[in-house]
């Protein structure tokens, strides 16, 4: 078999991986980009004797791990980093980025960073800390589906988030974005009256900076390499640790914006859904 056929059906999830984990579309492509062009220089290789989707994420992570590990190159890669990112800030990101939203075991995460299994486990507890205390915001969720709203809304709320309201259309996400700002948007890709959830995320981010999770149960319909493709990114059905995870990473990496407004608003009412 090729390497094309044996790692290409896992390229898209490891560019999905690799933006969570740096927070940007261009660095975390570049760093899949730049693993890739390893293995075909013979620079690298990939471990024998795992399944080729651990052997692929296993030279990701010698790349990435060599290439962060100065913290000043870190700041320079990428400034959001530098506003409390630690080395332990980063390995329990990666531990929890692999298990919940990734899918490998915690044996499989083991393998993938070169860890004993003991320091995974104590990273993924270390970042689910973070993220319950840290992390809290105000969230708006863009879904026609109403029982996925409504699981999606008693989520974001059990993990202590305040909800702004849920929009069905791209002209009420619209509204309710410009009227109430969030912290972080939950979007779905198709909304009830045909309009896209990415065309209303694209007219909210032309006047606010902010994350934007896009939940879908086609992901690989967004990971084509094509266009511009989203940070992040969770497919359907979803769980509450892969929900939780991607709205702590997403919240990490702009958590200045996000801790800048929270004190102003804190006393404002939840808003009904739209």
């Amino acid at each position: 078999m090729t390497m094309t056929a044996t790692l290409g059906p896992h390229l898209p999830y490891l560019r999905r991986y690799a933006r969570a984990l740096t927070g940007s579309q261009s660095s975390g492509d570049s760093y899949v980009r730049a693993s890739l062009e390893a293995i075909l220089a013979g620079k690298a290789e990939l471990t024998q004797n795992v399944p080729p989707k651990i052997a692929l994420y296993r030279l990701f992570h010698t790349l990435w791990a060599t290439t962060v590990a100065d913290l000043q190159m870190r700041m320079i890669l990428s400034p959001l980093l530098s506003d409390g990112y630690n080395r332990c800030n980063q390995e329990a990101g990666e531990a929890i980025l692999l298990t919940s939203v990734e899918g490998f075991t915690t044996g499989e995460t083991a393998l993938v960073l070169g860890w004993p299994l003991d320091e995974v486990e104590s990273a993924i507890a270390a970042a689910s800390q973070t993220i319950d205390n840290d992390l809290a915001s105000r969230v708006l969720i863009i879904e026609d589906e109403m029982i996925i709203a409504l699981d999606l809304e008693n989520l974001v709320t059990e993990l202590g988030h305040t909800m702004i309201g849920v929009a069905t259309t791209r002209q009420e996400a619209v509204a309710l974005a410009n009227e109430h700002r969030p912290d972080l948007i939950l979007a779905d890709i198709q909304l009830a009256d045909g309009s896209s959830g990415i065309d209303a995320v694209t007219e909210i981010l032309g006047e606010q900076n902010l994350p934007v999770i896009f939940i879908t149960a086609f992901p690989e319909c967004l990971l084509t390499g094509e266009r511009p493709e989203p940070t992040y990114l969770i497919q359907k059905p979803f769980s509450r640790d892969t929900v939780r995870t991607t709205i702590g990473q997403a919240l990490f990496f702009h958590k200045p914006a996000a801790s800048g407004r929270a004190e102003s608003r804190s006393e404002e009412p939840q808003t009904a859904h739209a």
